[in-house]
């Protein structure tokens, strides 16, 4: 059991109706979950208003109730807490109730458009493999030391967060390497957390249809860097144009680094090839298994977050050349017959364009590149226009696929997406909207050598048509389709 009042430092009140010397089994803030003793946050989401089920909540035994508009009728022996902001409550009430679990590891937040799942990933990799106990809260999976849980959310909600950082103090856990979305920090999941470091990977299109323009999207991420403390360090890309804006008013440690302009931590790449890449870093050469430009980006990034946590500049390149490529980020394989696929979770305009200009500047242009893509249903729609066109005039084939409808209508998808095909690339581009049949006729035109890129899903295991998610693994289908043809 916890103290209300405890629960509730540092978080800003408005006022407080009833007594904050109360017992309290846990807080929540989905009704449904209510115990008895337990806090009901009442927060305003886009399906839903917790305000609705406040009723709700105190009939299944809530003895607290966090809100930003008092109901009309307060029932007696219940305590009130009006506050400005629930979401901001939420986050301050979770750590607190945790014992601020963020405050005793070195926390470190990723965040951009892309690179963020890969950067994290491979940061716990690197930490593991030089003695270190870590921890992980990505897209594709949450890890407490040796413990893997699954992930719902790139960053989950306040309470989730606290949860897992908490497993990971009492595992041992010294360091955790955490994705940060626009919609955790824009929903304040992240605001009571303390980081050590955070690392800016690149700005582009996307989620289009949660921030109403790209400048709000731009300065969501900027307000991450905003927050950090003095203590910590901000390592930005600066061959992105909006590199220079995330360092602008943090007040913490700022570090660059690139692969066109001056930096801190700088690169050249020697050799590009699919089975990795060979780079200059800082005057030292390394090999890493990892493929294209962006990757080079990535290990860069890494490289210089290994720094500034402490570790040896030449340990870390030690380390770094060891590392594996994590799950549906260009993972590849090749069939007995020499075709070559490649899962990819590129699904913004940004990343395929570097998935596209990475094969076609590693092959020889003698085989055929096949692309399947689609475009996720109840998302951005202004990219899907921008997809297709990337795909079909950087492919030599390009098939236009379903990816995740979820509840909008996949015909109606593929119909905005061929609005970006060009006229003379009609005749190179196909239509199939059932995904599987899509992939199943990317074998059939493959021929030896020919290359194959299944982009948009990566390591998803599912395909989310009508609400309902079915089983579907683009790797797992690829190589069963490939075995069955002989190919």
């Amino acid at each position: 059991m916890k103290i209300l009042k405890d629960i509730l430092y540092k978080v800003a009140i408005e006022s407080v109706t009833g007594s904050t010397d109360i017992d309290i089994h846990k807080i929540e803030f989905d009704s449904r979950k209510i115990e008895e003793k337990d806090i009901f946050v009442a927060i305003r989401g886009s399906l839903s208003n917790g305000h609705d089920f406040i009723e709700k909540a105190i009939q299944l035994g809530a003895v607290a109730i966090i809100c930003d508009e008092l109901p009309g009728n307060l029932e007696k022996g219940i305590t009130y807490i009006k506050v400005l902001d629930t979401n901001s409550a939420l986050a301050f009430m979770a750590a607190n109730y945790f014992g601020n679990p963020s405050e005793k590891l070195k926390l470190v937040g990723v965040t951009g458009t892309n690179g963020k799942t890969t950067i994290a990933s491979l940061l716990f990799q690197l930490f593991e493999k030089a003695g270190f106990k870590v921890g992980l809260l990505s897209t594709v999976k949450i890890m407490v030391d040796a413990t893997e849980y699954k992930a719902t959310h790139t960053t989950p909600d306040s309470i989730t967060i606290n949860h897992y950082l908490n497993e990971m103090i009492e595992a041992g856990v010294t360091h955790c390497f955490m994705e940060v979305s626009s919609h955790g920090i824009h929903q304040k999941r992240t605001e009571a957390l303390h980081f050590v470091g955070g690392i800016f990977t690149n700005l582009s299109h996307d989620h289009l249809d949660y921030h109403p323009t790209f400048a709000e999207y731009r300065d969501v991420k900027k307000s991450f860097f905003d927050s950090l403390p003095k203590t910590a360090f901000a390592l930005s890309n600066s061959d992105d144009k909006n590199g220079a804006v995330m360092l602008q008013n943090t007040v913490a440690r700022k570090f660059t680094y690139a692969l066109k302009s001056y930096a801190d931590f700088k690169a050249q790449i020697l050799e590009s090839q699919l089975s990795g890449l060979l780079l200059k870093v800082n005057d030292n050469e390394v090999w890493v298994k990892l493929i294209g430009t962006f990757n080079a980006y990535n290990v860069l990034a890494i490289y210089g977050t290994a720094v500034e946590l402490g570790m040896d500049s030449l340990e870390a390149l030690r380390l770094l050349s060891d590392l594996e490529s994590v799950s549906g980020r260009f993972q590849y394989i090749v069939s007995e017959g020499n075709i070559t696929a490649i899962v990819d979770y590129a699904h913004t305009p940004d990343a395929l364009d570097n998935v596209l200009k990475t094969i076609n500047d590693i092959r020889t242009k003698n085989e055929q590149l096949i692309t399947v893509v689609g475009c996720g249903g109840n998302r951005d729609k202004t990219k899907r226009p921008i997809m297709a066109k990337i795909a079909t005039d950087l492919s030599d084939k390009a098939i236009l696929t379903s990816d995740n409808p979820r509840n909008e209508d996949p015909e109606v998808i593929l119909d905005e997406m061929e609005k970006g095909v060009e006229a003379h690339n009609y005749k190179k581009t196909v239509r199939i909207t059932d995904r599987k049949q899509a992939i199943k006729t990317a074998c059939q035109l493959a021929q030896p050598n020919d290359i194959i890129l299944i982009a948009g899903k990566g390591h998803e295991t599912y395909q989310e048509i009508n609400g309902v998610r079915h089983h579907f693994d683009d790797m797992e289908t690829v190589k069963e389709i490939l075995d069955q043809l002989g190919k």
